[in-house]
């Protein structure tokens, strides 16, 4: 039935987003895409990268499904090849849904084998850094976050997920910080409470360094109107976001190339504990960055409607021809 609803307002329908307002984002990361890899087509070097994101995402197939509670017909991504340069924007973007889709699948496990945890958002810094000097930086962070694992404070932690995040300074320097998600006992906020300041001693003291870092700590709690769920689901986005942002990436071409040399196969997501396999790290495939979004193994039917990127336009569109029937 949703093939033939759309059929007769295919006429009218010339864009992805006329389909559903909802895939809006599309265009903006592969408008990012493009911005980016015009950068890297700019150089020798990294003239392999542009060449793999010119072609990611070109096709996009979707099918209709349609949505058990509601009875809404929507598209769902069936098919399309994704480049996996680590900073495609569309790959990011699709990367950070994959990851929190896999954490969202794991909650009722946790809930029912750790029914008593709660959480805490950590947010560890160091001063700013030349991008020159971005690798090292980051080394010396991982090694910080070995010794403050290893201290007493620490111990009460079952589970984390730790991630990497590098934005750039209005200097131009780089700021690299790390985002953790801890689970913890309820004793946590009791006998083993970590107050604020000793958070920054004991982060001084891992870094071995002659100033207080900022250091953010906060409970995950439901606010008004929300449940516990709904404040663990937004910690964990908050934890996986992008490890640098595009807007960071194309203002300023010179650093972001510098950044891509420093960060050469450095890995920016970890974890541990209870934790540890929740994220599946080091699974990826191009199945796992289409399903990303939790699009379902079947759709209503086995026609495919297809949707070029028109550099152009700068948008996806339409392409009967690339349609596909499975």
């Amino acid at each position: 039935m949703a093939k033939s609803i759309n059929d007769s307002r295919q006429n009218h329908l010339l864009y992805l987003t006329d389909y559903n307002t909802h895939d809006k984002p599309w265009d903006a990361h592969r408008c990012q895409s493009d911005d980016v890899g015009q950068i890297y087509a700019g150089v020798l070097e990294f003239e392999r990268y542009a060449q793999r994101m010119a072609e990611c995402s070109g096709v996009l197939r979707f099918g209709w499904q349609t949505a058990p509670d509601t009875g809404e017909s929507r598209l769902r991504l069936r098919e399309a090849h994704f480049c996996r340069v680590r900073h495609c924007p569309v790959c990011q973007w699709r990367r950070t849904l994959m990851w929190q889709a896999r954490f969202y699948q794991a909650m009722p496990r946790l809930a029912a084998e750790h029914p008593k945890a709660r959480w805490i958002f950590l947010t560890l810094t160091v001063k700013n850094c030349q991008i020159s000097e971005l690798r090292d930086t980051l080394k010396h962070m991982n090694a910080s976050w070995q010794r403050l694992k290893d201290r007493k404070e620490f111990k009460p932690v079952s589970g984390w997920i730790r991630s990497t995040e590098v934005t750039r300074g209005k200097d131009g320097t780089a700021h690299p910080h790390f985002h953790a998600l801890l689970m913890v006992p309820p004793s946590w906020f009791t006998r083993h409470y970590i107050k604020q300041a000793r958070w920054v001693e004991l982060w001084r003291e891992c870094l071995r360094a002659d100033y207080a870092p900022n250091v953010d700590v906060r409970a995950v709690k439901a606010k008004k109107n929300q449940d516990e769920a709904d404040a663990l689901r937004a910690a964990v986005a908050e934890t996986l976001k992008y490890s640098t942002k595009p807007a960071d990436m194309t203002s300023d071409s010179a650093w972001f190339l510098e950044l891509t040399r420093q960060t050469h196969k450095m890995r920016f997501l970890a974890s541990g504990g209870t934790l540890k396999d929740v994220l599946k790290l080091g699974d990826e495939t191009n199945e796992d960055l289409i399903l990303a979004d939790g699009a379902p193994a079947a759709v209503d039917e086995p026609h495919l409607l297809g949707f070029n990127w028109h550099d152009s336009e700068r948008r996806y569109k339409r392409a009967p021809n690339a349609d596909k029937t499975l």
